[in-house]
């Protein structure tokens, strides 16, 4: 019997809790506020919030694809919430907050694809809290030049866009997205001035060469940060994990990654998008 999905030893991290922690969640319950931290179940929720960081998911929680990986719910969105912007930037005032990342499911359905509410999310952040600083992480857009020019017209500190996983397993994990589009969206926003960033997964049955071409692709495009992190599989809905990376194996990909070039690395199996994400920008 094949018991690759037992986790290791080392996959363990305290549960979030605290009185903090709980007025944190009556704010955004109370805001109708989505984030990543929650509606992915992010491992490392009450380490960020301790600090401070949140990642808001903005434009709802059902997403127009349907990604072997991911845990968010799909399907055919029936609204778009054009107040979601300023209760954002309320909770950012409100909380003090010194970083957040600004996220969403992907919105094919708009003709924008939503990139007309990233921008208005990050200009009443900044009006609202100048102390705050913005780092977005995008969906593909399709690759539309004038939808990224909507977002990084209004100046967010780091753009952010995954790969998600490497170039072979697109058709199978990512498949209405396109690996060539996502180099295309960090390429076109490097030319616009930005700081870029991306990530990627491990453990979805990828080989270490695809691996390393993955890191020279990225590079290729000067992308400037990195989060490397472990696949885990959401619920048994979404696709096995087929291998689990030791640490010491994403001590080995950081150890790559930086010698090919990247400004700041984060790799480890509970590393996520925006996991120090603040760090590696300040750093």
């Amino acid at each position: 019997m094949n018991n690759i999905n037992r986790h290791p030893s080392w996959l363990k991290i305290k549960l979030p809790g605290g009185e903090n922690f709980s007025k944190i969640k009556t704010v955004l319950n109370e805001n109708k506020v989505n984030t990543v931290c929650t509606e992915a179940k992010c491992p490392n929720k009450s380490e960020c919030w301790g600090k401070g960081v949140f990642t808001f998911m903005i434009l709802g929680d059902i997403c127009t694809r349907n990604c072997g990986f991911c845990g968010v719910t799909s399907g055919k969105p029936t609204y778009t919430d054009y107040e979601e912007p300023y209760r954002v930037s309320k909770i950012a005032k409100e909380l003090n907050l010194k970083y957040i990342v600004i996220t969403s499911v992907d919105r094919d359905d708009l003709e924008d694809g939503g990139s007309t509410i990233f921008a208005k999310t990050i200009e009443l952040v900044k009006a609202e809290n100048s102390d705050c600083k913005v780092e977005v992480l995008v969906p593909d857009f399709k690759g539309k030049e004038e939808l990224i020019d909507n977002v990084v017209s209004k100046k967010p500190d780091v753009f952010a866009h995954n790969l998600e996983v490497v170039k072979r397993l697109y058709p199978y994990v990512k498949r209405k997205s396109n690996y060539e589009t996502s180099l295309k969206v960090l390429k076109y926003a490097k030319s616009k001035g930005m700081l870029t960033k991306s990530g990627f997964m491990v453990g979805l049955g990828e080989n270490t060469e695809e691996i390393i071409n993955l890191l020279d692709d990225l590079r290729e495009v000067s992308c400037d940060i990195l989060t490397i992190g472990q696949y885990m599989q959401p619920t048994k809905k979404q696709l096995r994990v087929e291998k689990y990376y030791s640490p010491e194996e994403f001590l080995e990909l950081k150890k790559i990654a930086l010698d090919k070039g990247f400004l700041k690395v984060e790799s480890g199996p509970f590393v996520r998008s925006s996991y120090h994400a603040e760090e590696s920008f300040f750093s």
